[in-house]
């Protein structure tokens, strides 16, 4: 099954364009991607993580500031990328916390999010495995460049948004503007993506009603 998916290989080349953003890439590359709930992670853990986050991409001579902040991230070694990972997990430590109303529990709400991911499987991109959990959701997709990629995830967030607002009567923000995306590098990488998500719900101790795992089949 991995083998369908293509990974990002910094020693080949890279086509950076320029638009609303500035996005890097190589055709069809393959990512691990997270957003959650507007309000998922309390405020007061959140600015403290972005100015942690800050401060260990400025000392790797990296402008958090920049909107492409990410390409120089990728062109890192091996060591450093994986060092931000493990400082990364801070945040989700936080979001398997739980916190927020997690309307992500009622099955209606999870259900319109995996309809939602598995709409244009096949056509559009490459599903690879989710989870849906009480206020985020975890993924693994391919086929996209960056463009197409940052598209589609802000499509499937104002669909779903929509959709479970009016299931439940109001209005106002459901997601979390920001979103988080990881280009996967190969075979290994790709299976510890998998094996994240598989772990996710085990780690936050949910109930199998609390969310929704699903797993490309081999």
């Amino acid at each position: 099954m991995a083998a369908e998916f293509q990974f990002f290989n910094p020693a080949e080349k890279v086509t950076i364009t320029q638009g609303r953003l500035p996005h890097w890439d190589q055709v069809h590359s393959t990512y691990f991607i997270t957003w959650r709930t507007a309000d998922s992670i309390p405020r007061d853990i959140w600015l403290r993580w972005r100015e942690e986050r800050d401060n260990w991409l400025l000392a790797h001579d990296i402008n958090p500031s920049s909107k492409d902040w990410r390409f120089d991230f990728e062109m890192l070694d091996d060591v450093a990328r994986d060092d931000f990972r493990q400082f990364a997990r801070t945040l989700e430590n936080a979001l398997d916390g739980c916190h927020g109303e997690c309307v992500l529990r009622d099955p209606q709400a999870a259900w319109c999010v995996a309809e939602a991911l598995h709409h244009f499987d096949g056509s559009r991109y490459l599903l690879g495995d989710y989870v849906v959990m009480p206020n985020h959701v975890h993924l693994l997709v391919g086929g996209l460049d960056r463009g197409a990629m940052l598209k589609q995830v802000e499509s499937w967030k104002k669909w779903t948004a929509l959709q479970i607002n009016r299931s439940l009567q109001r209005k106002g923000r459901f997601w979390q503007d920001e979103s988080f995306d990881h280009l996967v590098r190969n075979e290994a990488s790709f299976g510890r993506f998998r094996a994240y998500i598989a772990r996710n719900p085990v780690v936050a101790r949910l109930r199998p009603s609390d969310f929704i795992l699903w797993q490309r089949p081999e």
